[in-house]
């Protein structure tokens, strides 16, 4: 056994024969000169992939490398090359090979083989794995590699089953052990493995910005060619992967890529800042450090655009370590793999780390302010996710950890508060909206929004999610509300928030990736950054269901209001309240109006004439005038591998307290309206629901929904149709939020959901004295007893917030 050179050896070395070989005239310097670029490119890959600046014998890496360890040696002792397999459990020999799902099996089991062979060789060069520079490992490594080059990843071999195993998982895994075994490669096994990856990712994989290759995919792609560049000495290939980064940076009005309000889309229609948003940023990052200071660098300035997203698209959707679920997509149906010896199940929490990981790297190309605000606002993240410690997280490689302890351990960054505010995300129908103690998230669909994407069997139940799912986090409390194996326990009707029909659909219906929009106009709303008034006009996934929903984001509430709901389904019809997840074994109190209901499983009761009700470690809720609830506690269990074909089977259970209203199975104009107080005690509940005049529901029908709360000043309107609401009055569709200021001033803040509006006239009846700043799109503004704005074209402003300041009379 020996221990492989350092870089800085091995450059040494490298750099002296390269010099020697110039003296002699075996080899011009010109030549040297690319060889030893091309040798620091490989070796500060090798950095990226395997990290520094930790030591080996101190944890948490000394166990995470002796897993690392352990795992590479049991790969290597169940490594049997035959023919159709490299290992006998990950067959890639498909007897019908075409795109169905069986075929995807078999060609996810030729990235399999190269992502053991890469675990293999990181335990074979990272010191502390026990196995460091192992003859008998190092010979098994090469035997794969070649073993799985002769036999089905070559220049002659036509792909099957999914595209992306053959154009990235797999070149991407080859190429890292490519250049981790770098020296114990002959230039033969170079050149073949070059030529394979040649064939699968010729350069037209990036000749146009569309289909499969735009945004993440992109990256991704941009990285193989990269690497393969490096590996092969081919400068043209690095400059192209170069090059074709650029499409990803402009903000984009239609399809897959970043938004200029934060939103990031990717498959065209699904938002996805949690999952492939996850996958470019940590692609950027790594693609920028390793080009940085050679002469294939990044040079393009609208990466700037990039950076600006880190606090604009990611930052709002990370929350005490966890990325909301809300823009993961089909990664919530990722829990638990059925082929994880390790047996991890992947959370919000778990994909929350690698973003964080990301903005760490990111930050060493960004401005010295950036990078400082960054390590902020990571080293917030991670102080504050008690639920799920990133430098625990055992699913993070090592690279990941080591930049997250080095932010951890620096003592000159101070840890970053939690913002509040409110974030509306037109293009992709999300909002997030930040309160001290807590956190909240709202996913919709609209006619470029899918209602849920499912594919590659995965995320088969996910039909409602965009049905306006509410969901929340508290601070120090309720952070595994969706971590803990919620998605395949809950019932998937009666996800928080949520209008829906009852009738039975099938797995995966409405068709893969995203396929399925609601034929629908309005939805969106306005906001002044700290509260909002949002809207959706709900049809049913493959249903008759109609609702017009609203929620009002307010100071410590969230007023949810909902009216005109249809449905002719011939099934239940249920708004969904909450539904908490009380974990294995939760007995969480439960009261209403004061009156504490049982904590047994199973308990159900209908709350007729319900005021207030109060779940006890979570918050509060508000009926205003009273209404009729159903309330339930249950035991439900579930598999991953029913909403995700490749999950593990085992069943699990959770046992869940569930508030809804029952709209009956033909509703004709159903209404709900409920406060949502999170964190809120029963006291605070209680004195809420007592102040009948804190909250006044200007209308809650299915033309205009509409709340004002005097005590904060706020005003929020959703015109679903023109028409008059308490003192406002709208000539077509909009959406309206007013904030009055302490200061005499107020923010007159509206909205065209609809995106259709070529002219609108807002009358708001209140004294106004001065209008003192508006956007381009007013054409004209009254003011006195009361104020009129008129509005030209806003049929562009893609449902973006038009901001008026006005001094009050």
């Amino acid at each position: 056994m020996h221990s492989p050179w350092s870089r800085r050896s091995f450059l040494l070395t490298t750099s002296a024969s390269a010099l020697a070989l110039t003296a002699t005239g075996l080899l011009p310097s010109a030549e040297a000169a690319a060889a030893d670029a091309y040798e620091a490119l490989r070796a500060k890959w090798r950095t990226l992939v395997l990290g520094d600046g930790f030591s080996p014998t101190a944890e948490p890496f000394k166990s995470r490398l002796a897993e690392l360890g352990a795992t590479a040696r049991q790969l290597h002792d169940t490594m049997a090359p035959a023919t159709g397999s490299l290992w006998p459990d990950a067959s890639y020999a498909d007897p019908e090979p075409d795109t169905d799902q069986e075929s995807y099996g078999y060609s996810a089991n030729v990235v399999t083989g190269y992502s053991r062979l890469n675990t293999m060789a990181q335990a074979y060069r990272q010191e502390g794995t026990g196995l460091t520079g192992d003859a008998a490992l190092k010979a098994d490594i090469l035997t794969g590699l070649d073993h799985l080059y002769t036999q089905v990843y070559n220049e002659n071999q036509a792909r099957f089953g999914n595209w992306y195993s053959w154009q990235i998982g797999a070149p991407q895994h080859l190429l890292d052990v490519c250049v981790l075994m770098y020296d114990h490669l002959s230039a033969t096994q170079v050149a073949n493995y070059c030529k394979a990856v040649d064939h699968f990712v010729p350069d037209s994989a990036v000749g146009s910005y569309t289909g499969t290759s735009t945004g993440a995919n992109r990256v991704d792609l941009c990285r193989v060619l990269a690497l393969r560049g490096v590996v092969g000495g081919n400068s043209a290939k690095i400059a192209l992967a170069r090059d074709a980064l650029s499409p990803v940076f402009p903000y984009v009005t239609t399809g897959d890529g970043l938004y200029t309000d934060g939103s990031f889309i990717q498959h065209t229609t699904v938002p996805y800042t949690g999952s492939y948003g996850s996958v470019m940023l940590g692609g950027l990052g790594m693609l920028f450090s390793l080009l940085r200071g050679s002469s294939w660098e990044v040079t393009d300035a609208r990466r700037q655009i990039v950076f600006d997203s880190v606090e604009k698209a990611w930052a709002p959707f990370l929350y005490n370590g966890l990325v909301m679920d809300g823009v993961a997509g089909r990664a919530i149906s990722r829990g638990l793999s059925a082929s994880d010896a390790k047996k991890i199940q992947a959370d919000d929490h778990l994909r929350g780390h690698p973003i964080m990981s990301a903005i760490v790297l990111l930050g060493q190309g960004a401005s010295a302010a950036e990078n400082a605000r960054w390590r902020g606002l990571v080293k917030g993240w991670m102080r504050r996710d008690y639920y799920s410690p990133p430098l625990s997280d055992p699913s993070l490689g090592l690279t990941s950890l080591a930049r997250l302890k080095g932010v951890d351990d620096d003592t000159s960054v101070t840890p970053a508060t939690e913002p509040t505010g409110h974030r509306l995300f037109t293009n992709m129908a999300r909002a997030t909206h930040r309160r001290p103690g807590w956190a909240a998230s709202i996913s919709m669909a609209d006619p470029r929004i899918t209602y849920y994407e499912t594919g590659n069997g995965e995320n088969l139940r996910g039909w409602h999610t965009g049905s306006g799912m509410l969901y929340w986090w508290g601070d120090s409390y309720a952070n595994g509300q969706y971590s803990d194996a919620f998605w395949p326990t809950v019932d998937p009707c009666r996800l928080p928030g949520i209008t829906a029909s009852r009738k039975p659909l099938a797995d995966a219906a409405g068709g893969d990736w995203g396929a399925s929009l609601p034929d629908v106009k309005w939805v969106g709303g306005a906001s002044d950054g700290q509260r909002a008034a949002i809207g959706q006009y709900l049809k049913g996934l493959q249903s008759t269901l109609r609702a017009k929903k609203s929620w009002f984001c307010l100071d410590d509430t969230i007023v949810c209001l909902g009216a005109g709901i249809v449905c002719t389904d011939g099934a239940a019809v249920e708004s969904t309240i909450e539904n908490r997840n009380l974990g294995p074994t939760g007995t969480a109190p439960f009261q209403v109006d004061g009156v504490s209901k049982p904590t047994s499983t199973p308990w159900s009761a209908t709350l007729s004439g319900a005021r207030w009700a109060h779940i006890g470690g979570h918050g509060g809720y508000v009926f205003p005038g009273g209404a009729t609830v159903k309330a339930l506690r249950e035991e439900r269990s579930g598999k991953w591998s029913d909403i995700n074909k490749g999950g593990a089977t085992t069943a699990i259970a959770r046992k869940y307290l569930t508030l809804y209203v029952d709209h009956g199975t033909a509703p004709t104009n159903g209404t709900y309206a409920y406060q949502l107080m999170p964190g809120a005690s029963a006291a605070q509940t209680a004195a809420r629901s007592a102040d009948t005049g804190w909250l006044r529901i200007l209308a809650n029908s299915d033309e205009q929904q509409g709340i004002s709360v005097p005590a904060q000043g706020f005003t929020g309107v959703n015109f679903w149709f023109g028409g008059t609401v308490g003192p406002l009055t709208a000539s077509a569709p909009c959406s309206v939020q007013i904030s009055e200021k302490s200061d005499g001033t107020a923010v007159v803040c509206v909205s065209d959901p609809m995106r259709a509006q070529t002219s609108l006239t807002l009358t708001w009846n209140r004294s106004v004295s001065a209008v003192t700043s508006k956007p381009a799109t007013v054409t004209s503004a009254t003011t006195g007893a009361s104020l009129k704005l008129t509005f030209g074209d806003l049929s562009g402003t893609k449902g973006a917030t038009q901001r008026v300041t006005v001094t009050l009379g």
